[in-house]
């Protein structure tokens, strides 16, 4: 395949698990495990099919190995960070942290919805049962400090993860049965049976920790101190709260590896904090930071103008991409009694106009999420049929017979904003849940107590949304009071599940897997700081995802993902909102990129460049 041209997200689906294998092994544990099935190493690791990049490929299609390294680039952050420590659930860690400064035994393809190829680990192998998986290191890794990544690192690591970590950490390494050390440079995780076909796809995304480094320092604590990375840039500056700076790492081990050729190309990557997203934009357009990704089309359609924007001095570019809309939208805390009933939450998902609220507001420049996977291959398409019916099949009794019909659609309006029809469908609902209207005040038909929530916010940006809502809920007798805090607070509220409505986003892939877990699973919906914000407890999510997770070919993939976005929509969890199928980037200077070639996932900012002087 030509490096000149654009492969569409289904061409893209089906990717690859080598067959993956050394020879005998010394274990760890030689008397209670049995020898680990034969495995090959490999130069990637991926879900399905074949690898896109074959071994000894030189670079990746979407950068460009002859950018010439130098400049800076500075983006804008909106909140506040207390802390360096990406792996555990308090404070509020710094952006860039982890991508930036720590390495993995693994590293993504953002060319292919899940590929992973060789890093910290120059090998893997993984054998045809998947019970356990090999990393072989590469020599010449090394921390910042210049000391060797060693397999004691590697497995202090995932000990110290799997101890302290955040809930995901936690849950996909307790997966892990036994450690083996085949050689000096290797390391081998054999699996219980909760393991699934993505638990080696996991631990090669495991960052590296230096077992040195935290022998002196707690790994459970929020800190502003560097701790030691391994990453390409180290982190050169931290204003807490404003700032934070990374300097590239000239000598970096792995510069020239074939998946990194090309990228990290900057000399400095800075973030700079603001209060909100008005500020931040007026900042860039007075040139203090020079990238910005737009996420408000609105604010593209209206706000990008002034002199130097006249002046041709900000570049505007809008990319497509290939990537799943995730589900964004008004979350439900099916915690609190007034939404424990799928009939309420259906009956305030009909109170949400957004056709109204896609034209005044945002400038009718968005499209409706109808599901976790629109914009992809992975949406549910028709009534379930074939494997996913049969998926679906065995929880019927359980299920909202909506499932077993067509795809969800939300409600359409008319777009004048006063929605009769849905809000007379609405108040139906609600008398069928047990409330009634007294005096223009919706209350429980029995106790009397009115119908009060609150919507917890972050960002002010998102007032106007919750605003066009409360004005709907009003016409049903809600009041809704709406509170907008900080980004700690907000992070303090939502980690221990402290709200009763929010606006909440759930990224997803074209190969999703154990953060579905996390997301909607049973065992998440009780552990403070996991994405379960709906508090959903559902034995038909829990084996949709387990069938996700265990999915031995793409086919089976798809019908689990499409099953399970069914049963999310159709249990009125979230009112969605809506995605854009394009990136907004703006850039000031002359900032460069590959233009010839698109990846699946959309522009890739770390093999941009900045010309030489």
């Amino acid at each position: 395949m030509s490096r000149h041209c654009f492969r569409p997200a289904a061409a893209l689906l089906a990717v690859c698990l080598a067959s993956l294998a050394p020879g005998p092994a010394a274990s760890d544990h030689p008397a209670a495990m049995p020898p680990a099935p034969p495995a090959v190493p490999h130069h990637a690791l991926a879900m399905h099919g074949d690898p896109l990049y074959p071994p000894g490929f030189d670079h990746f299609a979407y950068a460009d190995p002859q950018a010439p390294k130098g400049g800076m680039l500075s983006r804008a952050v909106v909140g506040s960070f207390d802390s360096l420590n990406p792996f555990i659930v308090r404070g509020q860690v710094a952006a860039g942290v982890r991508p930036y400064h720590f390495a993995s035994l693994l590293a993504r393809s953002w060319d292919e919805p899940f590929t992973l190829y060789g890093y910290v680990a120059e090998t893997v192998a993984v054998p045809p049962d998947r019970s356990s998986v090999t990393f072989t290191l590469n020599p010449q890794a090394r921390f910042h400090d210049g000391t060797p990544i060693t397999v004691d690192d590697v497995v202090f690591t995932m000990e110290t993860l799997r101890a302290h970590g955040r809930p995901s950490f936690r849950r996909n390494y307790d997966r892990i049965a036994a450690v083996e050390r085949p050689g000096p440079r290797s390391v081998r995780f054999v699996f219980d049976e909760t393991a699934d076909r993505e638990t080696p796809m996991i631990l090669g995304l495991m960052p590296i920790l230096s077992r040195d480094d935290y022998a002196e320092r707690p790994f459970d604590r929020t800190t502003l101190e560097p701790p030691l990375g391994s990453g390409p840039y180290r982190i050169a500056e931290v204003e807490p709260g404003r700032r934070i700076s990374f300097a590239r790492v000239r000598d970096w081990w792995a510069a020239d590896l074939p998946v990194f050729r090309g990228q990290f190309n900057f000399d400095t990557l800075r973030f700079d904090y603001y209060r909100d997203r008005d500020i931040a934009l007026e900042a860039f357009k007075t040139g203090a930071y020079n990238f910005r990704r737009e996420g408000s089309a609105e604010t593209w359609t209206t706000d990008y103008e002034g002199p130097d924007i006249d002046a041709g001095l900000i570049t505007m570019l809008a990319l497509p991409h290939g990537r799943p809309s995730g589900l964004h939208g008004f979350v439900f805390n099916t915690r609190r009694p007034i939404f424990a009933d799928r009939r309420v939450r259906r009956a305030l998902g009909l109170a949400f106009d957004f056709e109204w609220v896609n034209r005044t507001l945002l400038y009718g420049q968005y499209d409706r999420i109808t599901g976790m996977f629109t914009n992809s291959p992975l949406a549910p398409t028709g009534p379930p049929e074939g494997a996913e019916l049969a998926m679906l099949a065995p929880f019927r009794d359980s299920l909202p017979a909506a499932v077993f019909g067509p795809p969800y659609e939300p409600p359409e309006t008319d777009g004048s904003g006063r929605n009769r029809a849905q809000l007379r469908e609405a108040r139906r609902l609600l008398a069928e849940a047990g409330w009634t209207v007294r005096d223009g005040v919706l209350v429980s038909a029995a106790s009397g107590a009115p119908f009060a929530f609150e919507i917890l916010l972050r960002d002010v940006s998102q007032e106007r949304l919750a605003l066009a809502f409360a004005g709907n809920l009003h016409r049903l007798g809600i009041t809704p009071s709406i509170r907008t805090v900080d980004s700690a607070q907000y992070a303090n509220r939502t980690d221990s599940f402290d709200f009763d409505m929010t606006i909440a986003f759930w990224n997803v892939t074209l190969s999703p897997g154990a953060e579905q877990d996390f997301y909607w699973g049973s065992r998440s919906a009780a552990i403070p700081g996991t994405r379960n914000l709906a508090g959903v407890q559902e034995p038909a999510v829990d084996a949709l995802i387990d069938r996700l997770e265990d999915a031995a070919d793409y086919e089976t993939l798809r019908a689990a993902a499409a099953a399970l976005d069914r049963v999310i929509m159709h249990g009125h969890y979230v009112i969605p909102l809506h995605y854009l199928d394009r990136d907004l980037i703006a850039y000031r200077g002359d900032l460069q990129r590959v233009t010839d070639y698109r990846a699946l996932y959309g522009t890739v900012v770390e093999a941009w460049w900045q010309p030489a002087e």
